[in-house]
């Protein structure tokens, strides 16, 4: 039984590095084309926004005296890259993939638009929208859960390298526990690092609720879908 008909998946710029320290893992990136293909098939709409840390981040940029708007403009085009990374491999898995931007840069990208996008997803294709907001100082995060909300969807889905939300980072603390659910309110009083507050308060007011799962297990993008209690629900 398919919990969601129509999803907003945020994919980890980093996370496509896979075993590499810069750039584009050939083999993560087609894992991840597989099992977006896969619930594609099952007849989920999806669309997809994916960050750039893997070539630029630009915050990065700052700390190394970019300009901070220029930087996040860089960062933007990264996402860019790895957007049009990602529907080659969708298209090669035989899947159709159109590419959105934020800011205007045809023939890269289809100029971002609801109804276009909408209409894209209806047809079977897979969304992805790229350049962030179009705007510096937004993270792909507030990306996400904005066109998680513009793009009525049921749910956004935040694939990264954790297996949900800890108490702490597991990474460094051992003692970290994981919750099952959590309310956005929660969030905010244990001043958790899930994603930026923008994006946090944005999905809260709009009741955009958010999974945050291990997306480099292959299967587990099908297995959220399908009901199964992994990751972490973020709800009102």
């Amino acid at each position: 039984m398919l919990q969601y008909k129509r999803i907003l998946l945020k994919l980890s710029g980093e996370s496509l590095m896979g075993s590499k320290q810069y750039g584009i893992d050939e083999n993560r990136l087609n894992d991840y084309a597989r099992q977006i293909s896969e619930i594609a098939g099952m007849g989920i709409q999806v669309a997809i926004v994916i960050g750039g840390g893997n070539i630029f981040r630009g915050l990065s940029g700052t700390a190394q005296g970019v300009d901070r708007v220029k930087g996040d403009q860089m960062g933007m085009l990264a996402t860019v890259i790895n957007s049009l990374a990602l529907s080659s491999a969708l298209e090669r898995e035989g899947v159709k993939a159109r590419v959105f931007t934020a800011t205007r840069m045809e023939p890269i990208g289809h100029y971002y638009s609801k109804e276009e996008a909408i209409e894209s997803l209806q047809k079977g294709e897979i969304a992805i929208v790229s350049g962030g907001t179009g705007n510096p100082f937004f993270t792909t995060d507030t990306a996400s859960a904005l066109r998680g909300v513009e793009l009525e969807t049921d749910v956004m889905l935040k694939g990264t390298r954790v297996d949900g939300i800890y108490t702490a980072d597991p990474e460094k603390d051992p003692t970290a526990v994981k919750f099952d659910e959590i309310t956005y309110d929660e969030v905010y009083r244990r001043g958790l690092k899930i994603m930026d507050l923008t994006a946090t308060a944005l999905a809260k007011d709009n009741q955009l609720p958010i999974i945050v799962f291990d997306m480099d297990t292959v299967g587990n993008l099908k297995r959220v879908l399908s009901g199964e209690k992994i990751g972490t629900l973020v709800h009102n």
